[in-house]
């Protein structure tokens, strides 16, 4: 049985049509923030937090991280970003681990993998894993997309609901596989 960690984050991100994407294309993270989680994808643990953004894809804005579309894998990165940015500043102690579908974004927000693209938004989500790293345990785990995890599926939902501009079902009323 998987030992319990005392805080999971689920990142997912999503993007609308993502073919011929481009800085406007709309794309968005999902972030879930769960204490004591097994891991096991039968969603256990408590919510603790949850919350949605866009892919940032303009220099001169406010949390530009240096994506230069909105894409999924630039939404799986901001995921990672959002993540660490909580855990920093919201996070508390002790360890943590972020779990995502996209092995791309997790090999290469924990520097496992050199960015071929979007050079600019791997350095900085490199520079607050690092940063996070520093202060506590920090480690990612994949999950696999589609599967049916409770919090998985809750981090995709609140991404595709904000690419498309819609709220998400509250948790009481959604649920997992509803997009």
């Amino acid at each position: 049985m998987a030992e319990a960690t005392a805080l999971t984050l689920y990142v997912d991100g999503s993007c609308l049509g993502n073919q011929n994407v481009d800085a406007s294309t709309p794309a968005s993270w999902g972030l879930v923030v769960v204490l004591g989680d097994s891991g096991l994808g039968k969603g256990s643990g408590e919510l603790h937090h949850e919350e949605a953004g866009p892919v940032i894809t303009s220099p001169g804005a406010e949390g530009f991280l240096g994506a230069e579309v909105g894409s999924n894998n630039t939404a799986e990165l901001s995921g990672f970003a959002a993540a660490l940015r909580w855990l920093l500043v919201e996070g508390g102690e002790g360890p943590a681990m972020i779990r995502a579908d996209s092995t791309y974004a997790g090999n290469l927000a924990s520097g496992v993998w050199k960015a071929k693209k979007n050079r600019e938004l791997v350095a900085n989500v490199q520079t607050l894993w690092r940063e996070v790293a520093a202060l506590r345990e920090l480690s990612w785990s994949h999950v696999k997309a589609h599967r049916g995890h409770r919090w998985n599926e809750r981090a995709d939902h609140l991404a595709s609901r904000h690419a498309s501009g819609e709220l998400p079902e509250p948790l009481t009323f959604w649920k997992p596989g509803q997009r």
